[in-house]
Formats: structure tokens, C-alpha cells, sequence
């Protein structure tokens, strides 16, 4: 399992959960208090309950449904039904490697995330998803334009002088969550043209897939 991402720096602020997924591994990822993040296995080892439906109280993620808190570290702080227990070290949640690079979170979930090195002169624009496979996204971007003008091919596609890449990440289920990068510098009148890109790209492709079915 490679590195992959999961979303986007700037949509994870502090005290703010989100759920994920890589490789089939439902995740829970959220930042604390002090900046920290970190990424989990979506089910607090109390109950079952996902991580993702709790919420952040300083530097700990509490379950929604015992409010059990966990820290950084994935171990358990505070039982509130036994305020007074110091926690096992025992209970602990199931942690995963995240790196942020490029304003991009990365997760892998089967050793030490490393981001990959990304062309220069790019910068987050969104994130969306795709019910097709990440091949037939790929192929399917390029055959859409961009302001009247198709790409040129590649990982990166150009359109003249904006350039777009697509970070693309198998949720598993036979969709894909795309990462988009575009060009640094884009007014926003070119911002909101290229998010009604991916907008049409998701149509497009999604169209193909319900052609061929």
C-alpha cells in the first residue's frame, strides 16, 4: 500500500474531525488544539462507536457515544463514568502514519507515509469524488476542456497556461476520491472555472461508466 491522500490541509483547522478512507480502512482523521494531526482506525476500541462522529476537546478526540477521550498517541486519557481512573495504557486506538506536504494530508496505512515529491508552480484546489475507477478518471479528465481548450496529455494536464494534476486515491468500492491541484496564482474567476471542470469531469466520466454498464 502506497501513500495516499486523503484530503486537504486547509479543510482539517484545528478542533475539526473528518472521516477517510485508504485501501478499504475506514479512518478517522482529525486535528487537535495545538495543530497536531492524526489519523486512526474509525472505531473507538470501547464500543465500536466511529471515531469520526466524535469531537475534539483540546488535544483529545472524544467518542460521541461514552465520551471516552484519546490522545495524539492514540491512548486513552479519561473514562468519564470513572473520572477518577487513570486508563490502562492498554486502551489505545489502532494509529496510521499522516504526513501534510503541498497542503495535502497523506495516509498509509501499512508502514511510514512518505508524500511523494509533486511538480512545482501547484496549489489545493479541491477535493471530489468519482463513482469510477481511477484509470477511467484519468482518461476521462483529459477528454474534457477546460474554457474551450483540451489538455495536453499527461500526469499533468495543460491547458495552455493553467495546469491541473489529479491525486487519485481508490476508495474501494468501486469509486475514487480526487485530489486536484491546479496552478498557483489563479484569480478567483479561474478557481471557480476549474471546480465547474471537475464538476463536468465527474459527469463525464460517470456518464462513460453508465454507457458501458
Amino acid at each position: 500500500m502506497s501513500t495516499l491522500p486523503v484530503g486537504l490541509s486547509r479543510d482539517l483547522s484545528a478542533k475539526r474531525v473528518m472521516r477517510a478512507t485508504v485501501g478499504g480502512q475506514d479512518l478517522v482523521v482529525w486535528r487537535a488544539t495545538n495543530g497536531e494531526i492524526s489519523a486512526w482506525d474509525n472505531r473507538c476500541p470501547h464500543r465500536g462507536m466511529a471515531l469520526s462522529h466524535g469531537f475534539v476537546r483540546g488535544n483529545t478526540l472524544a467518542c460521541l457515544y461514552h465520551g471516552w477521550h484519546y490522545n495524539g498517541a492514540g491512548t486513552c486519557t479519561y473514562i468519564p463514568a470513572h473520572p477518577d481512573l487513570d486508563p490502562p495504557a492498554t486502551i489505545r486506538t489502532n494509529r496510521f502514519s499522516v504526513v501534510e506536504q503541498d497542503g495535502v494530508i497523506w495516509v498509509r496505512t501499512d508502514g511510514e507515509a512518505q508524500a511523494p515529491d509533486l511538480p512545482g508552480g501547484l496549489e489545493p484546489l479541491r477535493v471530489f469524488i468519482v463513482a469510477a475507477s481511477a484509470d477511467q478518471v484519468q482518461c476521462g479528465a483529459a477528454q474534457v476542456p477546460y474554457e474551450g481548450q483540451m489538455a495536453d496529455a499527461g500526469a499533468v494536464l495543460h491547458f495552455g497556461a493553467v495546469s491541473v494534476m489529479l491525486l487519485l486515491s481508490p476508495l474501494g468500492d468501486g469509486r475514487t476520491q480526487v485530489t486536484t491541484l491546479a496552478s498557483a496564482g489563479l484569480t478567483v474567476a479561474q478557481r471557480s472555472a476549474l471546480s465547474r471542470w471537475c464538476e463536468a469531469t465527474r459527469r463525464h466520466v460517470e456518464a462513460q461508466q453508465e454507457e458501458a454498464a
